[in-house]
């Protein structure tokens, strides 16, 4: 942190207070009712406060805000004058963290502030549109009352709404993150049906086509699967006019990994690997490229074919080790996940402690929070591989973990698999760990069906 990005910081910290009309001593009383009325009041003085709000904005030499602070501010600038919740791009909110991030704060932390607080603006259902700034929201208003009104702002803001929800995953369940969504799918149901400018429609069908799939996705986590596949029929139509490959293949490979749980048979999911992989091929994005090989491998193993699977995850590693510089999909796939499907393929296929070893691997480097429910279908997956290396308990142990995550975000693939692992349990199930484990679902079950 430089100490023109720290005078930055404490710059935009003195104009957000100032935009909202607030002088020094105002915002160590709106701080110090804040904490009272989210349970936490402050030991110090509003005299003492208002102190510490002026170091953070000096011009000299400024401090960053605490953490207990930084929670405080996040709720006071999260609500606009009106009292509603707004935390997207534009929004006094938004505004805040970038200051904070000046000021010297991580980009973890931030990332921790933000998905706290999504979370609250939803725990009482209100706070729907919290995702689309002020703007954003004019804007849209305004587009969908006369399409032609739709600008690149609009389509940014929206392609942001779209990546926040995203980014949840894992942090919320999926019924809450369906809720964030469905004004940006509406809206871009209604713009791609009415009279949006030519050279921007190409923009809005990347937009549509990315929330399209990613609703597809949570109407399945959610088990509305026709919905789902109507979702996923838009994204791909939407994708396909663009003329960029690897962008259908990214729609066909979401579509296949619910079509794999929730359409009998292994067929209609191959099909749609298949079309990823010929896709991907022809696309600009190597990791697309080698996400699509390995969804093969997946699916070949699955079938028992270990000598396609191979290949198949042979090609995802080469895929891979290429030169990524420029690819357009740069974070959408790893080595850690890939280490995941390589399990799969020896769980399958070949040796069941391999399995283990690299299931281990995989699920300890998937540790963010987007990656939570990826990293619960791992771990459940390394559970089987300890059924089948003879020790079931640890994989209850493995399975009480996978319980909670899946309970937490309401994920159907870590669920099913859960299934699928309890199955293989039967063998023992007079044993007390299998006993636990199953007094477990029964109470999480019960704990949901009274939400």
């Amino acid at each position: 942190m430089s100490t023109c990005e720290s005078l930055r910081g404490a710059a935009a910290l003195k104009a957000l207070r100032k935009a909202r009309g607030l002088s020094l001593a105002d915002t160590a009383r709106a701080l110090v009712e804040t904490a009272r009325r989210l349970g936490q009041p402050l030991d110090s003085s509003a005299a003492s406060v208002q102190r510490s709000v002026a170091r953070w904005e000096s011009a000299k030499r400024p401090i960053l805000p605490s953490d207990r602070y930084q929670l405080l501010l996040a709720h006071l600038y999260a609500r606009d004058a009106d009292g509603q919740i707004a935390l997207g791009s534009g929004s006094d909110f938004a505004q805040l963290l970038n200051a904070l991030a000046d000021l010297g704060e991580s980009e973890t932390q931030l990332r921790e502030l933000r998905a706290l607080l999504v979370r609250t603006a939803t725990d009482d259902g209100t706070g729907l549109l919290a995702l689309l700034g002020p703007t954003t929201q004019l804007s849209m208003a305004a587009a969908l009352a006369d399409p032609a009104r739709v600008d690149d702002a609009l389509l940014a803001g929206m392609r942001a709404a779209v990546a926040d929800v995203n980014a949840q995953v894992g942090s919320l369940p999926f019924a809450r993150l369906q809720l964030l969504l469905a004004p940006v799918i509406e809206s871009c149901r209604r713009l791609l049906a009415g009279g949006v400018p030519g050279p921007l429609r190409s923009e809005l069908r990347t937009v549509a086509a990315q929330a399209y799939t990613l609703a597809g996705r949570l109407a399945f986590e959610t088990g509305d699967d026709q919905a789902s596949r109507a979702l996923y029929a838009a994204a791909t139509d939407a994708a396909g006019k663009l003329g960029v490959p690897w962008r259908r293949a990214v729609v066909h490979m979401s579509h296949a990994l619910v079509t794999l749980y929730s359409a009998p048979g292994i067929e209609a999911a191959r099909e749609l690997v298949d079309a990823a992989v010929r896709d991907a091929r022809t696309g600009d994005s190597v990791r697309v490229r080698a996400r699509a090989h390995a969804l093969q491998a997946e699916i070949a193993a699955r079938s028992g074919a270990e000598r396609h699977a191979q290949t198949a995850l042979s090609l995802a590693w080469y895929d891979l080790d290429r030169d990524l510089d420029g690819d357009p999909a740069p974070t959408s796939f790893t080595a850690d996940h890939l280490r995941g499907f390589e399990g799969l393929c020896e769980l399958y296929v070949g040796d069941a402690a391999v399995a283990h070893d690299v299931f281990a691997d995989s699920a300890e480097a998937l540790d963010r929070p987007r990656e939570r429910v990826q990293r619960a279908i791992v771990s459940t997956d390394q559970a089987l591989a300890c059924i089948r290396l003879g020790a079931p308990e640890r994989a209850a142990d493995l399975l009480h973990v996978c319980v909670d995550s899946a309970a937490s975000t309401g994920g159907r693939v870590p669920a099913l698999r859960l299934r699928q692992a309890r199955k293989e349990q039967r063998p023992w199930r007079r044993e007390g760990f299998v006993a636990d484990l199953d007094d477990h679902l029964i109470d999480v079950s019960a704990r949901a069906a009274h939400r």
